[in-house]
């Protein structure tokens, strides 16, 4: 915040009162339109606000004081003097500084998460203040990674006493056969994306030692049938390869305060063709419930290596002009 004082000259209360307009109504239109503070005794002003609206601000406030000298001020000569200002920018410019000193952060043990683009930091914001929430769109677009994020720090802080991420176990279109080991060995290799995450954010040994502990809990989707999750930040991945039943399954599993966070993308449905996305299906059951938040990514927002943006774009204009088979 800076403010700037100016003063109005010649010291004239007739061009000071047609300046002001009644009841000070031009410098509330002033105010409101480029977001400042305006305060004055008698021809000294005090503009207080973000440094380039108050550059501003003052720039109009000299040029309609001279105009008092030869026409009456209305509410449109107000309006059209700022318009001719080309004050679009010093706002643009301001409320681009106002969204960096609100911009939401991930704290975790190993450094501060930011979301990147107007996107990312939306959906870092509905995740706070949404019980449900869903993030849609290609990979590389940080769907999981941010959710994972908001996990660790839910748990730092003691907002939720435990972290469960479940994945459906659905190859990508491939047949591994049968895996040897027990259940949780199974299932490793579709939850390999949300441990590296994971071990990123909190680190290695003290990842296990929450697993070990059952404060992180990696289990896959047919697990969850018959549970209550209380007190959790729960994150289902990969979610465009649950069956419709399934989804609904997963989603009435959410209990008392707990933090869900469904992430997948439409466009890579590993699913058998005659069955229908859980997620697809979802997103049109549940658009207009209240309490409910979507996040929708799109190749603009893929945080990945170039090409990787450049691949999903690719893909998305074949897909356009190509028919189905």
């Amino acid at each position: 915040m800076s403010s700037q004082e100016i003063t109005l000259l010649p010291a004239d209360n007739s061009r000071l009162s047609n300046f002001c307009g009644q009841f000070d109504c031009h410098l509330r239109q002033i105010e409101q339109r480029m977001l400042v503070e305006i305060a004055n005794r008698g021809n000294h002003f005090k503009v207080s606000g973000e440094e380039q609206a108050v550059k501003a601000a003052c720039a109009v406030m000299h040029k309609l004081f001279d105009s008092t000298e030869l026409e009456l001020l209305t509410p449109e000569q107000v309006h059209l003097s700022m318009q001719d200002s080309s004050i679009d920018e010093a706002l643009d410019a301001v409320k681009a500084e106002t969204a960096a000193q609100h911009q939401v952060t991930v704290k975790t043990k190993r450094g501060v998460i930011k979301g990147r683009g107007a996107n990312q930091q939306n959906y870092l914001k509905k995740i706070t203040t949404h019980d449900i929430n869903f993030g849609v769109g290609p990979a590389g677009t940080g769907k999981t990674y941010l959710a994972v994020a908001c996990a660790v720090e839910a748990l730092q802080n003691e907002k939720v006493r435990r972290i469960i991420l479940v994945r459906p176990a659905v190859e990508a279109g491939e047949k591994l056969g049968f895996l040897p080991g027990d259940m949780a060995q199974k299932v490793d290799p579709y939850l390999r994306p949300l441990y590296d995450a994971l071990y990123e954010m909190l680190g290695f040994e003290r990842v296990e030692k929450l697993i070990d502990r059952d404060v992180i809990e990696v289990a896959p989707l047919a697990f969850m049938r018959g549970r209550t999750l209380n007190d959790s930040f729960i994150i289902l991945d990969e979610a465009q390869n649950t069956t419709v039943e399934q989804i609904k399954m997963f989603l009435t599993r959410v209990g008392f305060g707990s933090t869900a966070v469904i992430t997948g993308d439409i466009t890579q449905i590993d699913l058998p063709s005659e069955k229908m996305s859980g997620l697809r299906h979802v997103l049109k059951v549940l658009e207009h419930v209240e309490g409910i938040s979507f996040t929708f990514f799109g190749a603009k927002d893929v945080v990945r290596h170039p090409l990787v943006q450049r691949i999903v774009l690719a893909y998305e204009a074949y897909e356009k002009t190509t028919p189905n088979p």
